[in-house]
């Protein structure tokens, strides 16, 4: 059994009855957000890129609740620094945690975290094997053709992949990608938080009409059982 719900932006936290993960937690400041930071219960907090609005509350929720920041190597030392316990990991390397499997996927993105922009290494997205179910969740990215490997290696029960456009891909780019991972599901996230990234999710579902995929949007709070 996996439960996933949608915190808005790129915010996901899972279950699978036992135990409970959040990734890229930006809760605080976040206007799409229904739960705030003193909210959540997780035992761990997968962080896809140092950038405030994914970095967002990971680690006060990690320090909270005495949980494991999992991120790419350079963040995770930030993290440390910060307080926080990190497994370090990086694109391609995967490993088996109590709740079930990660894998570091490539991001095409940046990654630097604070006003002073400190390097944060590569962003990432990650694969993660939980509840008997795969969920894919891209962090923020443009399209790239590896995605086709990721989908034909991996059987992607839930997919979570940007539409905003501007910062990552946009809802042309989003039906790609979908063609080239074949999920039976997707959920489109990082959009309408700012006006810049105003895109509409019903366009993309549309455009998913007729495909293998079953794409659903969901409100902040709401949850999928893929």
């Amino acid at each position: 059994m996996l439960k996933a719900t949608f915190l808005g932006h790129s915010c996901v936290m899972a279950t699978d009855g036992k135990y409970n993960i959040i990734i890229d937690p930006f809760l605080t400041g976040n206007s799409q957000a229904t739960l705030n930071a003193d909210q959540i219960k997780v035992d761990y907090v997968l962080v896809t890129h140092g950038h405030g609005d994914h970095l967002g509350d990971a680690v006060p929720i990690a320090m909270k609740n005495g949980a494991t920041i999992i991120a790419p190597n350079e963040l995770g030392i930030y993290v440390e620094k910060q307080g926080a316990k990190a497994h370090k990991m990086h694109i391609g390397g995967a490993f088996n945690f109590p709740f079930g499997r990660v894998k570091l996927t490539i991001a095409h993105h940046g990654s630097a975290a604070g006003d002073g922009l400190i390097y944060t290494g590569n962003p990432c997205g990650f694969l993660i094997s939980m509840g008997g179910r795969v969920m894919y969740h891209s962090g923020d990215t443009g399209l790239f053709y590896d995605m086709k490997l990721i989908g034909d290696m991996n059987k992607i029960d839930l997919a979570f992949l940007p539409i905003g456009d501007n910062f990552t891909m946009g809802i042309e780019d989003a039906v790609k990608a979908v063609e080239f991972l074949h999920p039976k599901t997707v959920v489109p996230i990082h959009y309408k938080t700012w006006p810049i990234i105003d895109t509409e999710p019903k366009e993309f579902a549309a455009r998913l009409q007729g495909s293998a995929t079953k794409a659903v949007i969901l409100k902040p709070g709401e949850s999928i059982e893929p």
